[in-house]
């Protein structure tokens, strides 16, 4: 059923994603979904999906003690699994927003980087291979995340991960469906 033409969308509002005081530098498996700004489809080539996937499979190179499991490269999205093995026991968060002092990486500076340097890579794309331009961001302001928490969970979340393009048509993040069900202009 179409929305009202008269009354504005009613958009969800901006609330706290990480879990309050949570140690995000802490060895754990963690589940991202990384989206585009205003959902807009940058990846539908072959090769920007390649270098996200390049760029994804390099995160262990930048951070000594995280590895990647799996993750995939959707039109407007990333899913990914990232596990911290080498932090260091003795860092702790000294807030409540589970930022450390230490030299361990958090899960929100290696989501950081992973965008600042897939931004960076995808604008000489858009100078030199023609891909869609963007004004702006590339990358939406925050991510969502899930702490993975026991092996039972690991496999639904990697099965989930596999099954994402065969499940497109239907998933929440196709701004095409979405369209339909927000008025959201075309």
């Amino acid at each position: 059923m179409a929305k009202d033409q008269n009354k504005p969308c009613d958009l969800p509002k901006r609330r706290q994603l990480r879990l309050k005081g949570y140690d995000y530098s802490q060895s754990n498996a963690y589940y991202i979904t990384v989206c585009t700004r205003d959902r807009e489809m940058y990846f539908k080539n072959e090769e920007a999906r390649k270098l996200i996937k390049d760029i994804w499979n390099k995160l262990p190179d930048k951070y000594n003690g995280i590895y990647t499991d799996e993750c995939i490269i959707m039109p407007n999205h990333i899913h990914g699994i990232i596990s911290i093995v080498g932090a260091n026991p003795g860092v702790r968060p000294n807030n409540d927003n589970g930022q450390t002092h230490g030299s361990a990486p958090t899960l929100g500076r290696i989501v950081q980087w992973f965008k600042t340097l897939t931004t960076n890579y995808y604008i000489k794309g858009v100078r030199n291979n023609n891909w869609k331009p963007f004004s702006g961001k590339l990358w939406q302001r925050n991510y969502y995340e899930h702490i993975i928490r026991n092996d039972g969970d690991l496999n639904k979340i990697r099965e989930y991960i596999r099954n994402n393009p065969v499940n497109w048509e239907n998933d929440s993040e196709n701004i095409t469906r979405r369209r339909e069900s927000m008025c959201l202009p075309e």
